[in-house]
């Protein structure tokens, strides 16, 4: 990625009198989409909303409000993200899930069309756009999907510039007999990040023709952390084990992640632990909330910590592929009170990755390693994990071989 410097006093001022022109705008104005569409879950499924994103006015930084790893890249402040995202409209049209391959009208049809080609683009694009009413002045939080800001109906969109479209993404979505699943690795493995995939398979651009439909972004987000994720352990399983015990320490935005690597059988277990005060903790004392997969990979959902399972998984399975080695990883999760409003689930991906970036430290034991975490999160976060050790499915299993595993 090229990296763009950023004059992030002039940046703010801007906010400020995008927010004022926000609240004087009615009816028609101009914009640019960075690109940015957003899929609501929120109707009755399976009605939808359907979301252009863009700021009241065009500007050429406008990739910027919806650059989520450039922004952990950059370091980037919790406010600083709060204010590009507040200065997104939300202009929405009410659509179905199987829109794509059902009637609708002239007006949602051509409305969809444009939001697919906004999708696909892999610049900013400027657009004509109409309100029916002024916008609804609103940041809403959320543990999935990045805040969402103000939000209007939509009444018309033109786009005034052609939208710049890699040839791979053409391929892949005019390709209509091609699963999503393989959709979504081949980009993956062409560098297409994980935020721009999940809008192409949030809008309905993957998957054989008689299947396509849109996906709600909450859904779409963890689908495809999860899908690369298992693209990933399919090579993984493979590989040779780990020599030694790896430990990475790192955070972002006050998630920390401790992260642990054993030269044992692939396997995988998070723990989250939520802090009095953070975004998900307003109450008194901590919570604590743990899911787990064995060699062959999970049936079922991690319904306990739901997407953040899949975005930290696919952080540490990155590495794992990058020195072509398996191993057993726990994953330890801190949410802290500088965490205070809930980002989305792309920070628990930036912080575990932060972590994996950090210079490991290798252990030639596990009961060293241990050690050494215990008394780096009691030193760092005043915290103490040893019963979270004691509770760990991945430490206390008896070990056995693959081959007695698999018969």
């Amino acid at each position: 990625m090229v990296l763009i410097k950023i004059d992030k006093k002039k940046l703010l001022e801007s906010r400020s009198q995008t927010l004022f022109k926000i609240k004087e705008i009615i009816g028609e104005f101009n914009s640019t989409s960075p690109p940015s569409v957003f899929v609501g879950s929120k109707l009755q499924y399976p009605a939808v909303n359907v979301g252009i994103l863009s700021p009241p006015e065009q500007k050429k930084d406008a990739w910027l409000y919806d650059a989520q790893n450039y922004w952990a890249k950059n370091e980037f402040k919790l406010e600083d993200v709060i204010n590009f995202r507040r200065s997104l409209i939300n202009s929405r049209f009410k659509s179905n899930v199987n829109a794509i391959t059902s009637s609708q009208s002239n007006l949602n049809k051509k409305f969809l069309e444009i939001s697919q080609e906004l999708a696909m683009a892999t610049k900013s694009v400027d657009l004509e756009m109409e309100l029916k009413k002024k916008a609804m002045i609103r940041l809403d939080f959320d543990n999935v999907n990045m805040p969402m800001g103000p939000r209007a109906e939509l009444k018309n969109v033109k786009l005034t510039e052609n939208p710049r479209i890699h040839t791979k993404i053409e391929q892949v979505v005019s390709d209509i007999d091609l699963k999503s699943t393989e959709a979504i690795s081949t980009l993956y493995k062409k560098n297409f990040d994980e935020h721009a995939i999940s809008k192409l398979l949030s809008i309905g651009m993957f998957g054989l023709k008689k299947d396509r439909r849109l996906v709600p972004t909450r859904w779409s987000i963890t689908a495809t952390d999860d899908l690369i994720g298992k693209s990933l352990l399919e090579k993984i399983r493979y590989y040779p084990r780990l020599e030694e015990h790896k430990i990475f320490f790192g955070n972002y935005f006050g998630n920390y992640y401790l992260v642990i690597l054993l030269p044992e059988m692939l396997s995988y277990e998070l723990f989250e632990m939520y802090l009095q005060d953070s975004a998900w903790n307003k109450a008194s004392g901590i919570s604590m909330a743990t899911d787990f997969e064995d060699f062959f990979g999970r049936k079922k959902y991690a319904s306990n910590t739901v997407g953040g399972y899949y975005a930290a998984r696919l952080a540490v399975l990155e590495y794992l592929t990058k020195i072509k080695k398996q191993a057993s990883i726990l994953v330890l999760r801190f949410e802290t009170p500088e965490y205070w409003a809930s980002m989305g689930v792309w920070v628990v991906r930036s912080a575990a990755r932060k972590a994996m970036e950090t210079k490991e430290e290798n252990f030639e034991s596990k009961d060293v390693a241990l050690n050494y975490a215990y008394g780096k999160i009691k030193k760092h976060l005043n915290f103490d994990i040893t019963q979270i050790l004691k509770e760990s499915k991945i430490l206390n299993k008896k070990q056995i071989s693959l081959n007695k595993f698999i018969s």
